[in-house]
Formats: C-alpha cells, sequence, structure tokens
C-alpha cells in the first residue's frame, strides 16, 4: 500500500489518498475504525452495483454498520440536478445524519455526483471517493471538485467538498472496457503535458505496457499522476491560479462533449480538445511544431482519439463554448501549451481562430 497525503490549506483538511491491493478489504477497516456507530451510505451507478456494490454492502453489514446501497443509472446522462434531487430524497428518507458518510463507488459520473449529494445534504457531509475506472482513479477522485452538468453546459453546477479518504485499487481496472481505459489515458497524457516534462518522457518509453494494462507500470501511472494532482490541489485548492493548468483540453473538449449529447466520452473528449487546442497553440506561435510532434506520438502510440468531432450545429457550440466556467467577461479563456510540461493560461484566442478549427476535421496526419 502506499499512502500519499493531501493537506488543503483554507479548509485546513488533510486526507490520505491509498493506492492499495484490496480495496474492499480496506474500504471496511477504514469505516469500522474512523466512523463506528455512523451510518453508511453507498452510492453507485447500475453498472457498478453489480460488480462491487453488493458485496460491499454486505460486507459492511456483516459487520454490523448501518449500511444502504443507492444506485442511479449509469452514463454522462445522469449527471444532472433530477438525479441529485432523487439521491437527497432517498437519503432523507432513510435517516441521513450529520455523522454519516456516503461511499462514492464509481467512475467520475458517481463521484462528481455523490461528492456533490454530500456536500449538500444536510449542508454537508463526510464522504469516501473509491474511484473504478482509471480517469476517476488519476484524476477527479483527487482534488474535491464536484458537481453535476446543466443543459447550458458542462460542470457549470457544484462545490469544492474535499473528500476523507481515497482508495484506489488498480486491480478494478482489470474489468473496465478498453473505451473507458482510453478514456483515462487521455486524463493522464493531459496531465503529465501540463505539469510534468519527466513523467511525459516516462510515458513516451513505456506506451506498449501502459496499453496492455502492465500492473506494475499502470501503477506507477497512478502513483506519479496523484501525486501531481495532490500537489497542484494543495498549492491552489479552489482553482484561483496553478490549478487552472489541469483545464488544458478542456476548455474545447467540454464543449465537444457537450454538444455530442454526451455520446463522447470525457477522456474522449479532452482527447479531441488537446489535440485541438495545442495545434492551435502551434499555429499562434505558443507551441513549437516539434513538441507538437511529440504529443501526437504519444497520444498515437497509446491509441487515443485525435479527431476532430464533427460539430453540427456552429452556433450551439460556440453558446457553449462562452458559458465555459473558465470565462472572464465576454471572454473564453485557453490553457494553451507552451511546452511538454509548461502551459499558458488564460490565453485569448481569436474567434475567427476557432472558428476555423470547426470548419476542418483534424486528420491523424495533423499537417
Amino acid at each position: 500500500m502506499k499512502t500519499i497525503w493531501v493537506s488543503t490549506k483554507r479548509s485546513e483538511r488533510t486526507y490520505p489518498v491509498e493506492i492499495v491491493s484490496e480495496w474492499f478489504s480496506r474500504v471496511s477497516r477504514i469505516i469500522s475504525r474512523d466512523w463506528k456507530g455512523s451510518s453508511v451510505f453507498i452510492i453507485t451507478d447500475t453498472n457498478v452495483r453489480k460488480l462491487y456494490g453488493q458485496r460491499l454492502l454486505c460486507g459492511l453489514l456483516l459487520r454490523g454498520i448501518d449500511t444502504w446501497l443507492i444506485d442511479f443509472p449509469s452514463g454522462e446522462q445522469s449527471k444532472n440536478a433530477d438525479v441529485v434531487n432523487i439521491l437527497h430524497s432517498a437519503l432523507l428518507e432513510r435517516g441521513v445524519r450529520r455523522d454519516s458518510v456516503i461511499v462514492a463507488l464509481g467512475g467520475g459520473v458517481v463521484g462528481d455526483v455523490a461528492g456533490y449529494v454530500a456536500a449538500t445534504v444536510l449542508r454537508g457531509i463526510t464522504y469516501i471517493q473509491v474511484p473504478t475506472t482509471l480517469l476517476a482513479q488519476v484524476d477527479s477522485s483527487v482534488g474535491g471538485k464536484v458537481g453535476i452538468d446543466h443543459p447550458l453546459g458542462k460542470n457549470l453546477i457544484g462545490a469544492f467538498h474535499q473528500p476523507s479518504a481515497v482508495c484506489i485499487d488498480p486491480l478494478l481496472l482489470r474489468t473496465l472496457p478498453e473505451r473507458e481505459y482510453k478514456s483515462g489515458l487521455a486524463e493522464v497524457v493531459k496531465i503529465a503535458a501540463a505539469l510534468d516534462a519527466s513523467f511525459f518522457k516516462f510515458l513516451e518509453r513505456n506506451a506498449a505496457q501502459i496499453r496492455k494494462r502492465n500492473g506494475r507500470t499502470l501503477c506507477n501511472v497512478i502513483e506519479r499522476s496523484v501525486r501531481l494532482k495532490a500537489a497542484v490541489a494543495e498549492k491552489d485548492e479552489f482553482e484561483t491560479g496553478l490549478r487552472k493548468t489541469l483545464n488544458l483540453g478542456h476548455t474545447l473538449g467540454h464543449a465537444f462533449e457537450a454538444v455530442s449529447g454526451y455520446r463522447l466520452r470525457h477522456g474522449e473528449a479532452v482527447a479531441a480538445g488537446l489535440v485541438a487546442e495545442s495545434r492551435i497553440a502551434r499555429d499562434m506561435g505558443l507551441l513549437s511544431t516539434k513538441e507538437f510532434a511529440r504529443l501526437l506520438h504519444l497520444m498515437h502510440a497509446l491509441d487515443l482519439r485525435m479527431s476532430l468531432p464533427r460539430v453540427k450545429n456552429k452556433t450551439e457550440f460556440l453558446s457553449t463554448l462562452s458559458l465555459d466556467k473558465k470565462s472572464v467577461g465576454q471572454s473564453t479563456k485557453f490553457v494553451l501549451l507552451k511546452s511538454i510540461g509548461c502551459t499558458a493560461v488564460g490565453v485569448d484566442v481569436p474567434s475567427h481562430i476557432i472558428e476555423s478549427l470547426l470548419r476542418q476535421t483534424v486528420s491523424r496526419k495533423h499537417s
């Protein structure tokens, strides 16, 4: 087991991110030790309920812990106010108290929704993250950003609510579909490209082993990603400065995801956004052609999406882009690569460049 401690100064919270090989036993022990006598509410989706939810429910009940298992339909479409209201009602009807604990068991959507429910029910209760996808393990489970989508855009409703513990088991990724695995790899590439040139080199050298889900290599990838994310969250908990670097690929990515009706996975949209925004950076003279080529080569080696999704309604896309939570005044601010491991934050991109991009399809050659 490896433990990475996250200490947030402004909210005065410190919590462990544990990378373990027996998540079930570890979560059960943590709850029995730290929240003895508290009621526990496992929130998950319909897919994860079948794989792991029932097992955790039975295990906690056998330990004499009052436990309920609540699920909602899987997928980004469930990341909305209606589902949150249903979950609030389920918790209140079952007697949730201020000392109760929510266990967010699932991928990024579950973590975001359950975390937002924990932040808002009874004005905030304890929750634990148990991420079951690569994307959630390397990124969304750490740092306390929780929330839901709005019909006008992605992640426009939310809060900062730090978990009390994060339990990451790489073995859970054995049941992860290939499409979801690649979605998580896109976030790994983003973290490395934005923050750490040496980590990016590690990914370049080990791309074949990462594609094969080699256990030792994958544990290294998860640990390095979490350490980078934790370090950023510690310094900038509420995303006022440094943490904005992690929005690399997300400005266009979120818009691609939203206008697709969330048929695109989050990581697929981020991959497309990362390529498109880096192409903009190259064309604006911020990013060298050589560094751009390195990014494309790594993404190709990991078999990640590199094509620009077709946008049927340009007006809708630009409207969604303007509502991005990173916007300031009338301007959408971009995070763009300057070099591998270094970004420029708050870049104004002329509208004609974005409109030109929308008229094209980014091919694998990326001329």
